[in-house]
């Protein structure tokens, strides 16, 4: 369909042929030059025959950028692998075709030319040690090809062009997802719809909790014990459909698609590492919401330096504990009633040994008082978006905790058992990052055609939708890589590299589409009234919970290099 203003009619004959052959055929060199950077940055950090911390630390924008070009080359290869399936099922049309197309052509660029890691800070090849040589010996004739016409000013109009004539599904592309994962979607993106959208800029607003109904209705839809197993009181669902209901709630707010992460939490933290007695005590009131959890881990002066954690857990004569010490950034924190609490209980170390993992029981506050247990107090963090469940500082006065809520029943394991976590934790705030993406893109979408400017729509004006086509493309880069950390999760195989890639990515993309979506709202994207600007806010935090970007980078470079 041609659009008022521009004739898209010369622009359709943009898709390059035989493009699975190109994509397929340009994997090979990508991952030629990860593997000489591997080995360039390897040898920049190892001292005999083990990385060194100093030295990491020495290079750590090399290592951290070797980080990025591995996520990339995932990337592509789930971009490949999403694509390949498409076609077996007959669903690769000529959106999907455009999308890998535009993915392939920008990525392959970056690869060659220089890699975002944030606005200010591009890694090139270069400074992984891989010389013009190696560069040019990579450029194959698939890949010259999707470099020189993959991501074309005719292929980004197109696939806008398609995009306005799909405006009941946004969401461009088919995602890859079996019908059972694609019907779950569908009723939450109904949900969204119906109960969030039309309330959540007023919450963020009004700096407003989450309302209890809405609570209530996710725990009737089965939100908290989602992923919780069947004998436990939950739905034993996949990793995968935590992404997609993640994705489709974030897409709505984010505070009310992050409810169901303190449930995840602290579900995991039970299942990898309590004890039958805890499991079955814990788990049905958390699927069914009857207990809300809330994660209480950082501190004022540790950040995520968690071995330095000072907060300390006493064992009294009772075989109890008496808690003392401060936390912060404490989400959801005043209503809740239980805390995954991480403390000190060996006052002789001062590293992660020493850090063991309650289940803190508390009284869920009201506004009037919202910390009325004996021994804690609190305070609110105002904070600039993700306000939903708020943030607060937390302060423990020989605060008692029961010696059977010692995760596990023994001591010392606190850290281990969180680090059993972050592989779904990092997964599901991927999804969340993609949904908040989408909105973006969504209100984008409905400003750009909508807004007049010197006699036709914005969404005209090449600049406008170039900006839309790389949030579409971009959004399904993430949206694969974060579907692929979940199928691994749900084969039982290790997947931190995974996951910690999906995270480092969808928090970059999410904050790209929120920015670039004001950006074409322009001044009254800077408006409270506009929804952009609610979503501008809640993008940013993306990238620094659940690991901050730095910290991402770090550990997915340690396992790559170690």
């Amino acid at each position: 369909m041609a659009h008022d203003g521009q004739d898209f009619a010369a622009q359709t004959a943009t898709l390059l042929p035989d493009l699975l052959s190109l994509t397929e055929a340009a994997i090979a060199p990508a991952e030629a030059i990860l593997e000489q950077a591997l080995k360039n940055v390897r040898a920049m950090v190892t001292d005999g025959d083990r990385v060194s911390n100093v030295l990491v630390e020495q290079n750590q924008t090399a290592a951290h950028g070797v980080a990025w070009l591995a996520t990339y080359v995932e990337a592509l290869r789930e971009m490949h692998r999403w694509a390949i399936a498409l076609k077996e099922e007959g669903k690769f049309g000529e959106t999907e075709q455009l999308i890998l197309q535009i993915a392939f052509g920008e990525y392959l660029s970056q690869i060659a030319g220089g890699i975002p890691m944030n606005q200010g800070e591009l890694i090139r090849v270069s400074d992984l040690g891989v010389d013009s040589g190696a560069v040019a010996g990579i450029m194959t004739d698939a890949v010259k090809t999707l470099i020189a016409s993959g991501n074309s000013q005719a292929a980004r109009v197109r696939l806008v062009e398609i995009m306005r004539d799909n405006r009941a599904n946004l969401t461009t592309g088919q995602s890859g997802l079996d019908e059972e994962m694609e019907m779950i979607r569908e009723q939450f993106r109904r949900y969204s719809v119906d109960r969030v959208e039309p309330h959540a800029h007023e919450w963020h607003l009004k700096d407003e909790l989450i309302p209890l109904e809405i609570i209530n209705e996710l725990a009737e839809m089965g939100v908290f014990g989602l992923t919780i197993p069947e004998e436990y009181g939950g739905f034993g669902m996949s990793k995968t459909a935590m992404c997609v209901v993640s994705e489709e709630l974030s897409r709505g707010y984010i505070g009310v698609g992050s409810l169901g992460t303190r449930s995840e939490i602290a579900a995991e933290l039970i299942l990898a590492g309590g004890t039958e007695e805890q499991k079955q005590k814990w788990l049905p009131e958390l699927a069914s919401a009857e207990k809300l959890p809330t994660a209480v881990f950082t501190e004022p002066n540790t950040g995520s330096d968690l071995g330095s954690l000072r907060t300390r857990a006493v064992k009294n004569a009772d075989g109890d504990y008496e808690v003392t010490g401060n936390k912060t950034w404490i989400t959801h924190a005043a209503r809740t009633h239980v805390m995954t609490l991480l403390a000190r209980t060996d006052p002789s170390t001062d590293n992660y040994k020493g850090l063991s993992m309650f289940l803190a029981e508390k009284t869920p506050g009201t506004d009037e008082e919202p910390f009325p247990t004996p021994g804690m107090t609190g305070g609110e963090i105002e904070v600039l978006g993700y306000r939903g469940m708020k943030e607060y500082e937390l302060g423990f006065d020989k605060f008692a905790v029961k010696g059977e809520n010692l995760l596990g029943g023994e001591e010392g394991q606190g850290f281990k058992q969180l680090m059993q976590t972050f592989e779904s934790a990092r997964i599901q705030t991927a999804a969340r990052a993609v949904g908040v993406g989408q909105s973006a893109l969504d209100v984008s979408m409905r400003y750009a055609e909508d807004r007049k400017q010197f006699g036709k729509s914005l969404i005209e004006f090449p600049r406008v939708a170039n900006k839309l086509a790389m949030m579409a493309v971009e959004l399904m880069i993430a949206r694969q890589l974060t579907y692929f950390s979940a199928r691994e999760k749900d084969n039982d195989r290790r997947c931190d590299l995974e996951a910690g890639m999906a995270k480092l990515l969808g928090a970059r993309v999410a904050w790209a589409a929120a920015d670039n979506g004001l950006q074409i709202h322009g001044g009254n994207g800077f408006a409270l009234e506009y929804t952009i600007s609610r979503i501008l806010c809640d993008a940013r935090i993306l990238n620094i919970f659940e690991g901050a970007g730095e910290i991402q980078a770090q550990v997915i470079a340690r396992r790559l290099l170690g």
